[in-house]
């Protein structure tokens, strides 16, 4: 576990407040809740950029929005945790929400990944993993984003016969 989430365990064990200060800042753009700033701005650094502070608040607010006491099971990351959703649901409109939230820019990212964590209430998530993840959410490359797809897809797949090798080479010019 991160130290980050260290922290906010070792609030949470002496104060269930923190916890429902930090869901609460969901009704907020993140870092925009005044209440939240003694959880979240000990661990900033002083050149932090604005996409790492929301960043942070945003990670902070999600976990204590999907906390629950006694949570079994390993933790997923958020692609892994969506495909085991549909598979255990069968439902069509968690790819759906899935590819939404691949798609949604710096502004629709909260709103998306809230969304999409009330629909995953009984996955354990991975917060570790998506604090990383997030923090690289505006790669150019899209790095997040794929990675996301290829543990959603590869998690849905896995008892297909997919090919041995299943990168694809690059077409020549």
């Amino acid at each position: 576990m991160s130290a980050y989430l260290e922290w906010l365990e070792s609030l949470n064990e002496r104060d269930t407040r923190v916890r429902a200060v930090l869901r609460r800042s969901l009704s907020f753009a993140p870092g925009a809740f005044p209440a939240a700033y003694p959880y979240v701005e000990p661990f900033l650094k002083e050149d932090t950029t604005s996409w790492h502070r929301q960043t942070y608040y945003l990670v902070a607010a999600l976990w204590a929005a999907h906390w629950k006491a006694g949570r079994s099971g390993s933790a997923q990351p958020i692609g892994t945790a969506a495909a085991l959703h549909q598979l255990a649901t069968k439902s069509v409109s968690t790819e759906r929400r899935f590819i939404a939230l691949l798609d949604a820019d710096a502004d629709q990212l909260p709103h998306r990944l809230r969304q999409m964590l009330a629909l995953l209430k009984e996955q354990t998530i991975d917060f570790d993993a998506l604090l990383t993840d997030l923090l690289r959410w505006q790669s150019p490359e899209k790095r997040t984003q794929h990675l996301w797809a290829r543990q959603f897809y590869r998690m849905l797949h896995q008892d297909t016969d997919l090919p041995a090798n299943t990168e694809t080479e690059e077409e020549p010019a």
